[in-house]
C-alpha cells in the first residue's frame, strides 16, 4: 500500500515536525498541508467538532480516525470509543499516542459490532468519493449501527471554488481529486468528496434516514446528524 499519508504522520509523531508536505488537487495549485492540524488538542478543535464531540452517545466509532486526534479526547472523557483507519501508518501513530481500541481496515469490510455513534470529522464522509458511493455507505452503516444509533459527520458546499471559472467535469463539482506528496514521493490520487446540504438529505432520505442539521459555521461547512427513521 502508498502509505504517504502514513509516512509524514509517522514523521511528525518521531520529530515533532515534517519535511513540506504538498497537496496536490485539481482545481487550483498545490497547497501546503500542516502535520500539525492532525494531532491537535481538545483546546485545538474548531467549534464545530467541539458541538460534535458533545452530541456523541454510547459506544462510538470514530471512522477515519487519522492520528487519533478525536479519539483521544474521547477516550479522554472516558467514551468507549474504537478508531477505524485504513492508513497502516496512521494505525502504528495512534497506537503510540495511547489509542487503546484501533481497527485497521477499509469500513466497507468492517461489520463486526454495532455502535450508538458513527462519527466522521474533518468532512470525513468524503471518503466516499463520490455521490453514489454515500448511499453505498449509508446502507453500510445499517449494519454498523445499534436500533437508536446516530451518524454525526461534517461537510461543506464547496461551489465557491467554481465562483470565477466553470466546473467542466461531468460529475459533481464537490467530487475533488487530491493527492499527497512527501520527501519527493507522491502518493496516488484520490478523490474525496464535499456534499452541499440539500443534495445530503436526498441522499439520506432515499436511504432511509432523516438527517437534521446541528451547527453551521457561517462559511458553508455544517454539521448533522442522520438517524434511521422509525
Amino acid at each position: 500500500m502508498n502509505d504517504v499519508y502514513g509516512d509524514f504522520l509517522k514523521d511528525y509523531l518521531d520529530k515533532g515536525k515534517t519535511s513540506t508536505i504538498w497537496l496536490h488537487n485539481n482545481y487550483a495549485e498545490a497547497e501546503e498541508m500542516p502535520a500539525e492540524v492532525f494531532f491537535r488538542k481538545d483546546y485545538e478543535i474548531t467549534d464545530l467538532e467541539a458541538f460534535a464531540l458533545r452530541q456523541c452517545k454510547g459506544k462510538v466509532l470514530d471512522i477515519g480516525a487519522g492520528a487519533g486526534a478525536i479519539t483521544l479526547i474521547l477516550q479522554k472523557r472516558g467514551f468507549d470509543v474504537t478508531a477505524l483507519e485504513i492508513s497502516p501508518g496512521a494505525a502504528e501513530v495512534m497506537q503510540k499516542r495511547g489509542v487503546q481500541k484501533i481497527i485497521n481496515t477499509n469500513i466497507f469490510d468492517y461489520q463486526d459490532e454495532q455502535y450508538d455513534t458513527l462519527l466522521l470529522m474533518m468532512n470525513g464522509i468524503g471518503f466516499c468519493q463520490y455521490l453514489d458511493e454515500i448511499e453505498r455507505f449509508l446502507h453500510h452503516a445499517k449494519k454498523l449501527l445499534k436500533p437508536e444509533g446516530q451518524i454525526l459527520f461534517d461537510s461543506s458546499d464547496v461551489l465557491y471554488l467554481y465562483e470565477n471559472k466553470k466546473y467542466e467535469d461531468d460529475g459533481y463539482y464537490g467530487e475533488i481529486d487530491y493527492q499527497y506528496e512527501y520527501k519527493g514521493k507522491k502518493g496516488d490520487w484520490f478523490t474525496w468528496i464535499y456534499v452541499a446540504r440539500d443534495i445530503m438529505k436526498e441522499i439520506a432520505t432515499k436511504c432511509g434516514f432523516q438527517m437534521e442539521v446541528l451547527f453551521d459555521d457561517g462559511s458553508d461547512q455544517y454539521l448533522a446528524r442522520l438517524s434511521l427513521k422509525s
